[in-house]
């Protein structure tokens, strides 16, 4: 059937997962149960594309075996587009014997004549068979398959949290049984009945709770059921045409889409996040034959922990010698509990700074500017030198001294260290470099051009699996697997100018987005997430985290080095 010069099939292929190809045909009864693969022929008497298969088996069967088939060089010459589809088929809810066949713009309400005389005599009613002609290749079509795509999408995430949610009272209520018996080897048999008792109630607790989480499971899962065959129905109409049943489905599809049975089950899984812990009664021994003696059952809700970054002072860490230059740090590591070395690039420095006395204790010039740092075992350093291209090995023992230098085939920025290697990263060639500490390259992985523009510090995820790349050029945080593919991108229209990253413990990262009103942003682990920490910042280039202090350091285009302090608050 032909819809405004375009086979239906075709646009359907487009949004079918898997339909990476673009034939000019697909095989028809494969496309009926949802399979894209290129016809092979044609049958003239069904009017229908076939694959290589059901080529074959259509000239077997007894029922079709006597039809005229073409080949694929011909069968162009024979197909028949077929004729749009208007007719209606669904019966009215309210009016068996009825037709829908009207829709009420005005109360988005699908009916049949009786159900538009009765209510919305006064409304202006659009008739089906006149609307639905070329609704398949419709934005409205499109649009709907989006959302309901998205809608499937939060009622499988709130399946996910559910099942979370499900095994967290299993672990809680296996925490609390150890607390119970390790308290309870303490006390004597008279304890047997309260044990029991406040036994008892955990058991309801953990009952109760699994039952409300199981029956949003069960209503999540439903809903995702309607939905996927609310987009099947919709798949199939489109593919056989039936356009008016498509407009019905399509309107009975966006109903569903607004109703809140999705966020309502979120709400009542949300009130099932409560943790409960075993208190135990310090003064038991003294407190057996009173009631409740064991200790009680406490309940409170899950509360995550999570950063808070405070301003708390800035560091002077402009010297006599520097050049006239302001200080510009690209990279700073923390080398113990009270010092911190930075690089200066703009005075072609690398400076130790003592963060107790609020001074910098010793200050080495270099040959050329230095980028980034990485802290290496037995008191050493790595330091990038881009224009150079080259890295230096340093000790800083005792005073900062070079112990040896290799070259890099490219201009080396950030830089970090796991284990024995080097991970470096290049914006010329645009690659990551993995080194050993002598600079014999173990690995080199590519960056892809189209996506890097200005690829500038990395960092290496927790699991060692993948290595996350601030592009200062495409205003993003890429992270990479280690074979070079894109795993994820973060990007923000509040997010500018991507720069030095550090990690925190959840597995967070903290970027510096530089700029004259730069920030500090926090993105999630899978980059699917960011807020703004610290903001009005100047120009912050690089930063670095001391955990015995809780404090993190941040480099900026600036003689001031600033101190943030972090504090763990609870939500």
């Amino acid at each position: 059937m032909a819809v405004s010069g375009r086979k239906i099939a075709d646009f359907q292929g487009s949004i079918s997962k898997g339909s990476a190809e673009g034939f000019d045909h697909r095989c028809e009864p494969c496309l009926a149960i949802g399979q894209q693969i290129e016809a092979h022929g044609f049958c003239v008497d069904c009017q229908e594309y076939l694959c290589k298969n059901c080529f074959s088996y259509h000239q077997r069967t007894k029922a079709s075996k006597h039809h005229q088939l073409v080949n694929k060089d011909n069968m162009g010459k024979y197909a028949v587009p077929a004729k749009d589809s208007g007719v209606c088929t669904e019966m009215c809810r309210d009016h068996k014997n009825e037709v829908i066949k009207f829709f009420c713009p005005n109360h988005e309400a699908l009916g049949c004549h009786y159900c538009m005389t009765m209510n919305h005599r006064t409304c202006k009613i659009d008739y089906v068979p006149d609307k639905c002609s070329g609704i398949g290749d419709s934005a409205e079509f499109r649009e709907v398959m989006r959302e309901l795509d998205q809608k499937v999408n939060e009622a499988e995430d709130v399946i996910k949290l559910a099942s979370c949610r499900e095994k967290e009272l299993d672990s809680c209520h296996e925490r609390l049984l150890k607390e119970i018996a390790l308290f309870r080897k303490e006390i004597n048999d008279r304890l047997d009945q309260l044990q029991k008792q406040i036994q008892t109630d955990a058991d309801r607790k953990k009952f109760t709770d699994q039952q409300a989480v199981r029956k949003l499971l069960e209503t999540c899962a439903n809903i995702s059921s309607d939905i996927k065959q609310l987009q099947s129905r919709l798949q199939d109409y489109k593919a056989s045409q039936q356009n008016g049943q498509l407009y019905i489905t399509m309107k009975q599809a966006k109903a569903k889409l607004t109703s809140d049975e999705i966020k309502e089950a979120d709400r009542r899984l949300e009130k099932t996040n409560m943790q409960y812990t075993f208190e135990q009664n310090q003064d038991l021994k003294n407190m057996l034959s009173r009631e409740n003696a064991l200790g009680k059952l406490t309940i409170s809700s899950s509360r995550k922990s999570v950063d808070k970054l405070t301003h708390k002072e800035n560091i002077d860490i402009k010297t006599k010698s520097d050049h006239q230059n302001i200080c510009d740090i690209t990279g700073c590591v923390v080398l113990s509990y009270n010092k911190v070395v930075v690089a200066d690039w703009n005075n072609e420095k690398l400076k130790v700074v003592d963060i107790k006395n609020k001074a910098v204790l010793e200050e080495t010039t270099l040959s050329s500017k230095p980028w980034g740092i990485a802290v290496m075992p037995q008191d050493h350093i790595a330091v990038t030198m881009p224009d150079k291209k080259e890295i230096l090995i340093m000790t800083t023992a005792s005073t900062l001294t070079t112990v040896r230098k290799f070259p890099v085939k490219g201009i080396c920025k950030g830089i970090a260290y796991h284990q024995g290697h080097l991970f470096v990263v290049c914006s010329d060639p645009k690659c990551v470099f993995i080194t050993d500490t002598q600079g014999n390259v173990q690995n080199t992985i590519k960056l892809d051009n189209k996506r890097f523009v200005r690829p500038w510090y990395l960092l290496l995820s927790k699991d060692l699996r993948h290595i996350f790349i601030s592009d200062n050029g495409s205003h993003s945080v890429v992270s990479i697997t280690l074979q070079g593919d894109i795993s994820a991108e973060y990007k923000n229209k509040d997010f500018k100018d991507p720069r030095g990253m550090m990690m925190l413990d959840d597995g967070s990262l903290l970027v510096c987005g530089s700029g004259i009103n730069g920030s500090i942003h926090r993105i999630s682990g899978d980059m699917k997430q960011g807020h703004t920490m610290v903001d009005a910042l100047s120009f912050p280039s690089q930063m670095c985290h001391n955990r015995d202090q809780h404090e993190i350091y941040v480099g900026c285009i600036s003689d001031q080095m600033i101190v943030l302090s972090v504090k763990k608050c609870v939500l």
